[in-house]
């Protein structure tokens, strides 16, 4: 497999789907390139019963949910640290397609969208977001259709608690 057409075809693939998860454009430049060190490193790997696309999402997701959680841990430890500079707001959108006058409010939804369960959050992204088919999320959480359905309803439920929750603050 020629690496360089692969980078090539998939790097916006990878780019949009870890700027879904984090918000941030460097943050997600970074993801896109340990995504692509380790689809280098891990090529053999590939079994190929699944398109290589799905395989990528998989690495896309997993290095997206991990740097999240490690932004997690470096804001628990900046609290014990008492250095306030650390500690800012979750979301710390910076998503270069929104305009000013919609920035405050995306960022409010993905907020919110921040808050769902990893596997909530996921089925969300990739159906309404990056535009995906219920069968092709099933494939690349290997749940299967009915599963991603309920993740997709569980999460609609729990966005609208937490809208209600929210509205008025």
């Amino acid at each position: 497999m020629d690496f360089d057409a692969f980078y090539t075809k998939n790097k916006n693939l990878v780019y949009n789907l870890a700027l879904q998860y984090v918000q941030n454009i460097e943050q997600a430049q970074e993801i896109t390139q340990d995504v692509f060190l380790k689809a280098h490193q891990k090529i053999h790997t590939f079994k190929g019963q699944a398109k290589i696309e799905t395989w990528l999402y998989r690495i896309t997701i997993n290095t997206s949910l991990d740097a999240i959680k490690a932004k997690k841990r470096k804001k628990r430890f900046a609290i014990f640290s008492y250095n306030q500079d650390e500690l800012t707001n979750s979301t710390d959108f910076n998503h270069p397609g929104i305009t000013l006058e919609n920035k405050e409010a995306l960022q409010a939804l993905f907020s919110l969208i921040n808050k769902l369960p990893q596997t909530q959050k996921t089925a969300l992204i990739l159906v309404k977001i990056e535009g995906k088919s219920i069968k092709e999320v099933a494939h690349i959480l290997e749940k299967t259709p009915k599963a991603v359905e309920s993740l997709l309803q569980r999460a609609k439920t729990q966005l609208k608690i937490y809208r209600t929750q929210t509205e008025g603050l």
